[in-house]
């Protein structure tokens, strides 16, 4: 991490005045360490909303597949949230959301943002799992910035399956993920597509199915 004596004490430009870290491609991303599948000893994934109120943090991950307003404090109060996210033995980078519908600008913005925040939490000792989006082709100039290779990442597929183009949206960035970082493990959120199946994937079932199985359950059990 670079020193950021050109801000101010004091003053929050978009948090460079806590770091300014070694920047990848042509926008600067901040650059993520490597995660090996040794360090993601958890099997218990929670969503950050509930890591406040969480009494077991030591055997949770904490992954960031909910609305970005569920997290946008974070990069607003980073240091506020930090401790918390100290209480988890690993934890995902934040998804901020990168839609195609979006200005390019906020999709690279939300990048860097997702990017800096990581950054920061592994500068102060916590294991994060890159979290990998992309839009459309377009992206793929910039969306892999910062993303290390070999690397455990995380990814979902919740919305992308809803129509032709969206899914092949999808399997486009997912290919050229695996050909650009060569994940070693993937840490998928929600129902996996069959053609994203292979023996390197880990599943965590998404909130919606997990609720749909307890509806059922309650159903079958006559509650």
């Amino acid at each position: 991490m670079q020193g950021a004596d050109t801000y101010k004490k004091g003053r929050n430009y978009e948090n460079l005045n806590k770091g300014i870290f070694e920047g990848d491609g042509y926008f600067d991303i901040p650059a993520l360490m490597p995660v090996s599948p040794e360090d993601v000893n958890v099997e218990n994934w929670i969503s950050f909303n509930y890591a406040k109120t969480c009494d077991e943090p030591e055997i949770h991950g904490v992954h960031f597949f909910v609305d970005d307003y569920q997290f946008q404090r974070l990069w607003a109060m980073p240091d506020t949230y930090l401790p918390m996210m100290r209480r988890f033995p690993v934890v995902m980078s934040p998804d901020f959301s990168t839609y195609t519908d979006f200005p390019k600008a906020i999709q690279i913005y939300n990048h860097y943002r997702k990017h800096w925040l990581a950054a920061y939490w592994q500068y102060n000792g916590i294991i994060v799992v890159p979290t990998i989006s992309w839009s459309d082709e377009a992206s793929f100039d910039w969306c892999f910035d910062g993303e290390p290779l070999y690397s455990v990442v995380a990814i979902s597929a919740v919305g992308s399956q809803n129509s032709e183009e969206t899914s092949r949206l999808f399997m486009r960035g997912y290919e050229e993920m695996l050909k650009r970082l060569r994940p070693t493990k993937i840490i998928f959120y929600g129902k996996v597509p069959d053609e994203c199946m292979s023996d390197k994937v880990i599943t965590i079932r998404a909130f919606q199915d997990a609720l749909k199985q307890r509806r059922k359950e309650g159903l079958a059990d006559g509650r």
